[in-house]
């Protein structure tokens, strides 16, 4: 399958739900007015699409040149195992200033292992506070 990437910076709540829905990524999906302002906020969109149809994306806050926050890594569990999460990451990195930039990501538990499997570094130095909903 041939699988189109790009930077589309007005991704809709439509289709972000439904792939969120179809990647198990836990995201408040049922909250439409928090996904569109979590959409409007975000300042980095890549997208990864098949037949049109989207199947995957990585949404991002980032200075482009000194700090990348990759807040969000869904891929539709039908085109898992396609390298579309891996490429949608190094897009994110390149696109968020290459190596000069650090990249941070939150892995979700059941995703420890896609992360270790693609030879992501991971810290030891992370702090942060839990959201309350």
């Amino acid at each position: 399958m041939n699988t189109i990437y790009a930077r589309e910076d007005d991704l809709g709540a439509d289709e972000y739900i439904d792939v969120v829905a179809k990647s198990g990524l836990n995201r408040p999906i049922g909250d439409r007015p928090r996904i569109e302002r979590m959409l409007k906020q975000a300042n980095l969109i890549l997208t990864a699409r098949q037949d049109g149809r989207l199947v995957g994306f990585a949404r991002a806050l980032t200075d482009f040149c000194f700090c990348c926050y990759l807040s969000d890594l869904a891929v539709d569990r039908a085109c898992q195992g396609q390298g579309i999460g891996k490429r949608l990451i190094e897009m994110t990195r390149t696109e968020a200033g290459g190596a000069n930039t650090t990249t941070l990501l939150l892995s979700a538990p059941t995703a420890m292992t896609f992360y270790e499997g693609i030879r992501m570094p991971k810290a030891d130095n992370c702090f942060l506070y839990r959201r309350q909903q």
